[in-house]
């Protein structure tokens, strides 16, 4: 009995690491389609695949930024704040210092030459390895998403602000 119980338990484990396996490499394979799929089918395509997880994404944490850290890279002006939500929504109340870019239209703004960044939004242009960019919306859904579009695009060390504007409405007492 025990040793039938121990063969049970050596094959779950096996059948739980090569599950393990697979959808890493699945990922892998999906993150690689994403990233070379012409540019007119990427954002349907990336649509389609957004749920399986990104392989060598960052841990959750790692690419968020709560309220305190928020609050403390706008006293320091060491951030660039970028809101996904629409113009209507940004109209109508943002956090200081944010420029507008909306979601459905942030992959092909990150994709445009420093120069043309710059003199569209009026902002230096986030780089690749600055950890300093972040992304928000109204409940963090939106900006998840601007997250994982600025990663397909090599943006190693961007984050969002998960709670989002709800969240700063609330903790600001606006």
């Amino acid at each position: 009995m025990v040793e039938l119980f121990a063969r049970r338990l050596r094959a779950a484990f096996l059948f739980t690491m090569f599950s393990f396996l697979l959808s890493r490499g699945c990922c892998q394979l999906v993150t690689a389609a994403n990233r070379s799929f012409p540019s007119t089918l990427a954002p349907d395509f990336r649509a389609f695949t957004t749920t399986c997880p990104i392989y060598g994404e960052l841990s959750e944490n790692a690419s968020q930024v709560s309220y305190p850290e928020l609050k403390t890279m706008l006293s320091s002006s060491n951030i660039q704040l970028f809101d996904v939500r629409t113009p209507d929504e940004f109209q109508a109340g943002r956090i200081a210092e944010a420029v507008n870019i909306p979601l459905d239209t942030l992959e092909e703004s990150l994709k445009l030459s420093p120069e043309l960044f710059q003199k569209k939004f009026e902002v230096k242009p986030p780089g690749k390895d600055d950890n300093n960019t972040v992304f928000y919306c109204r409940s963090g859904n939106r900006s998840a998403k601007a997250l994982a579009i600025a990663y397909q695009l090599g943006f190693s060390k961007v984050r969002h602000y998960k709670g989002g504007y709800t969240e700063w409405i609330e903790k600001e007492g606006k």
